[in-house]
């Protein structure tokens, strides 16, 4: 296939880029505000040209579909996930990107045009896209009119104000109707926050949610004053208060849902450092993995997966099954974390093929995906190809663009060839299969040899035989006491046994 011409404008677009990175610092104070005043208008009038070419993609691809014989109803499916691989964003953030362009060009000229000559900020233009999204096209075009003089002279949050009292006066039966239609959307979700923390957000109608923080602030105010709060601040015991009283527990501490952590063993039961990992939160530092696990008061349960010892993937899982479920899928689920898609950060929804099960793809670890719902329904439109392997993904668009991202290895590659775990397997085992060089055979490394210490229970002598299967071994021996992590294990197997 020939190479396409590179046009005159790119060619452009790319010499300015390699002449910016390559820009020297200024010389003095003035010019260093200068260039960032400057540099800031450029922003936006980049924003504003990229709208420009996201409708005139929207457009090409609408006016080819429609010469095709295609509805106007499936013309212009996914062109949100083509934009979010282009841009390097999300599917969810594409399909924002193209809904803004439409707006922006279409009803708000005037926003437009300030964009364009860089008076305004793309978080200004944003906001008055956002605020007007519910009105009909010539209510927009009022508030765009109204407001031009106002763009460059407020900050965003009056901006936003300004507009939305605008938008509501011209239409105020939209504006209940749109206030209705919020009510709807009411959700909770849950998001990774910086040191190992999480945001817990719910959208509710203003009344129901400032009941509920002030219900909490309130009864955090009541345990302050009885001086049961054990010196936590009324922001700490409001947040264990919602912990509590959301999941039914007695203490904000206990976790009784299923949570996944993924640790290797060094980090597990002794003190490796390696980071334990949240399947789709991400990572937590490897001493707080282990209090996590030794110091929950639910019980904890702990599953082996087996990496490649020469680069840390997970050990291939062959099904002749037509779907992914169970614990292949639940492997899958692991491996990727979020979304395989690149730069989709949304939850896996399905663990499905890349090549299709109907062209002969196979139920098995290196054509599995773990995708949204969204990029996973993408992969099947036409244009649209995935080619995976355990350790890469490639996908193709109708654009004939190829986007490719490598799996991030869960586990700590081995450098040393000393350092590889011997095979257990018969010598007829391992000859037979010496020459597949597609089978990879792995002697799953004990991690110590440890007895469970003794229960201190009047039934020990009944129970001792069944913890026998505590021991855990390792292919080189350690005479070190048995870690925090394994007393807590012993120590909740003997509650649970004496409860029985």
């Amino acid at each position: 296939m020939e190479a396409e011409t590179v046009s005159d404008v790119i060619t452009e677009i790319h010499r300015w880029r390699e002449k910016l990175s390559d820009l020297p610092p200024a010389r003095t104070e003035r010019e260093a505000i200068d260039r960032i005043t400057a540099l800031e208008e450029l922003t936006s009038v980049s924003a504003a040209a990229q709208a420009r070419e996201t409708l005139t993609f929207d457009m090409h691809r609408r006016n080819r579909e429609a010469e095709d014989g295609l509805s106007s109803r499936k013309q212009g499916q996914r062109l949100g996930a083509e934009i979010g691989l282009a841009r390097k964003v999300s599917r969810a953030r594409g399909c924002k990107l193209l809904g803004f362009a439409r707006s922006l060009l279409m009803d708000l000229p005037k926003t437009y045009a300030a964009l364009k000559s860089g008076d305004i900020s793309e978080e200004k233009a944003r906001v008055v896209a956002k605020e007007t999204d519910w009105l009909p096209r010539d209510k927009r075009h009022q508030v765009d009119d109204r407001m031009a003089d106002r763009l460059a002279e407020v900050g965003v949050g009056r901006l936003g104000n300004e507009v939305r009292a605008l938008a509501q006066q011209l239409d105020q039966k939209a504006a209940v109707e749109h206030l209705d239609r919020c009510v709807e959307e009411r959700a909770v979700t849950v998001r990774p926050a910086p040191g190992n923390m999480a945001y817990l957000t719910a959208l509710l109608p203003l009344s129901q949610a400032v009941a509920a923080y002030t219900n909490l602030s309130k009864s955090a105010q009541s345990i302050i004053g009885t001086g049961q709060a054990d010196g936590r601040t009324q922001s700490q015991v409001m947040a264990d208060l919602l912990v509590e009283r959301t999941t039914g527990q007695d203490s904000a501490e206990a976790i009784p849902t299923e949570v996944h952590v993924v640790m290797n063993a060094d980090s597990l039961f002794d003190s490796g450092e390696t980071p334990a990992w949240f399947p789709g939160f991400g990572p937590i530092p490897a001493k707080t993995g282990r209090a996590f696990i030794a110091e929950n008061e639910a019980a904890v349960f702990i599953r082996r997966l087996y990496t490649r010892p020469t680069d840390g993937q997970l050990v291939r899982m062959d099904s002749k099954r037509r779907e992914f479920s169970g614990l292949l899928r639940r492997m899958v689920v692991i491996r990727d974390d979020v979304c395989r898609s690149p730069w989709c950060d949304a939850q896996i929804k399905h663990a499905d093929h890349s090549q299709g099960f109907a062209a002969g793809g196979q139920t098995d670890w290196d054509n599995a995906s773990g995708l949204c719902a969204a990029c996973n329904f993408n992969k099947e439109l036409p244009g649209w190809r995935h080619e995976a392997t355990a350790e890469e993904l490639i996908v193709r668009t109708p654009t004939g663009h190829r986007y490719q991202i490598g799996t991030k290895p869960i586990g700590t590659p081995t450098t040393k060839n000393s350092e590889l775990p011997r095979s257990n397997l018969t010598n007829w085992q391992s000859s037979e299969e010496a020459n597949d060089a597609d089978h990879f055979t792995v002697r799953i490394p004990p991690l110590r040899r440890a007895k469970a210490p003794p229960l201190r229970s009047a039934k020990a002598s009944a129970l001792e035989r069944p913890f026998e299967s505590l021991q855990v071994d390792v292919w080189e021996l350690q005479d070190e006491p048995p870690s925090v992590v394994e007393l807590s294990l012993v120590e909740q197997l003997a509650e649970f046994a004496s409860a029985e």
